[in-house]
């Protein structure tokens, strides 16, 4: 298998942005990531750290290898919708080069920011659960199984799951991340004004 393209699209609703929840979004991402950097700075390793409450951001590596990966569909909240169609990748280990993590503001009008978070050196992550509703990649897997089960709740009746997987040029439109351990050495972390992003 050499491409795996995942794509689940909500309905997409137009209208203006409320400033209110955008700025108690954009704070609630901001603690966010301090509390990251603060983990982060003592050792280049974080344990239990959630990222979720800041809307879409997007996940870019060059090559991630991993060891016990499930997939299972799934409606999760994101901050346009209470509930979306989604993917959830859970992997027991697994490490990424060439990371990069961001999010973009639009703070008024046409004027907009990124936050993103880079990584020099290998990122090496235990106990992974990612939400994603777009993934982009180049897939290898080992002992692929598709499984149904019997269940009345639809988001238990299907899995895929694989001994190894391997991710080449990935790019995941992401909604929720969570990790039980990050060892993140090459750390940096940047602001800066973008034109509208074309993601």
């Amino acid at each position: 298998m050499n491409e795996k393209t995942v794509q689940l699209k909500p309905a997409m609703k137009k209208g203006g942005t409320n400033k209110k929840v955008f700025w108690k979004a954009f704070g609630s991402g901001m603690i966010v990531l301090t509390a990251l950097l603060s983990f982060m700075g003592i050792s280049g390793t974080a344990y239990a750290i959630p990222m979720a409450g800041v809307g879409d951001f997007y996940v870019v590596f060059d090559h991630l290898e991993g060891k016990g990966y499930t997939f299972y569909p799934k409606m999760g909240e994101s901050s346009k919708e209470k509930s979306t169609p989604q993917g959830t990748n859970l992997i027991k280990e697994l490490t990424i080069n060439n990371l990069q993590l961001y999010k973009d503001f639009n703070i008024s009008g046409d004027k907009w920011i990124r936050v993103k978070i880079t990584a020099s050196k290998p990122v090496h992550i235990s106990g992974l659960q990612q939400d994603a509703s777009v993934i982009n990649a180049d897939a290898k897997f080992s002992n692929l199984a598709l499984q149904e089960k019997h269940s009345n709740d639809w988001q238990k009746q299907f899995q895929q799951m694989s001994s190894t997987i391997q991710l080449d040029h990935a790019k995941l439109k992401t909604h929720y991340l969570f990790q039980e351990k990050i060892v993140m050495n090459g750390m940096k972390v940047t602001v800066e004004r973008i034109n509208k992003p074309g993601n």
